[in-house]
């Protein structure tokens, strides 16, 4: 992880991966935000996919610490550029980085989803019913609004839903969602 992050305070000063304004809480704020995901993660194999991957939160982190295959799918192609240098770097060739807009990627059927920080839980849902194998999971963590954007998809999508507190900041919620499917259709 420390070779991770050098890499990514040297990259950021040419490319903006993150926020300047997190870059002295780097540890707390990305980091240990997206290893928060981990314990998470169904105990069965499976591959991961994060969508938006930007600087790889939380997907390169959880790449190297579960091992895992992983999906990087991200549209810039800067931050593609940099998350396939991490990945070359960190030894990480069960990483894949997919370097196109989330709508026409084709990443084998995940069996866990992953977004940080992507889009509001409707559009996120719609990525998911397309990217998911049966059975997968998708963890998205989300701010304030976790109950907000549950309540604006409730119309459109039927899900098993988990809430889980976020260890890095009092009013956030990590949502763990399975069974997912527009509403009305039949399981």
């Amino acid at each position: 992880m420390e070779a991770y992050v050098a890499l990514l305070l040297r990259w950021n000063s040419r490319i903006n991966l993150v926020a300047e304004s997190t870059l002295e809480a780097v540890w707390q704020r990305h980091v240990l935000d997206s290893l928060q995901l981990l314990p998470l993660l169904p105990t069965t194999p499976g591959s991961i996919t994060d969508l938006g991957s930007g600087a790889g939160f939380p997907g390169l982190v959880l790449a190297v610490a579960s091992g895992r295959e992983t999906h990087l799918v991200e549209s810039d192609r800067r931050k593609c550029a940099f998350l396939l240098e991490a990945a070359r770097t960190l030894g990480l060739t069960q990483a894949h980085i997919h370097p196109q807009r989330i709508e026409a990627a084709s990443p084998p059927l995940a069996h866990i989803l992953t977004a940080r920080a992507l889009a509001a839980l409707p559009q996120l849902l719609g990525h998911a019913a397309k990217l998911l194998a049966p059975g997968g999971i998708a963890i998205f963590p989300k701010g304030r609004t976790a109950e907000d954007e549950l309540t604006a998809a409730s119309p459109h999508w039927t899900m098993r839903v988990e809430r889980f507190p976020s260890g890095t900041d009092p009013a956030a919620t990590i949502l763990r969602l399975s069974e997912i499917r527009p509403a009305g259709a039949t399981p």
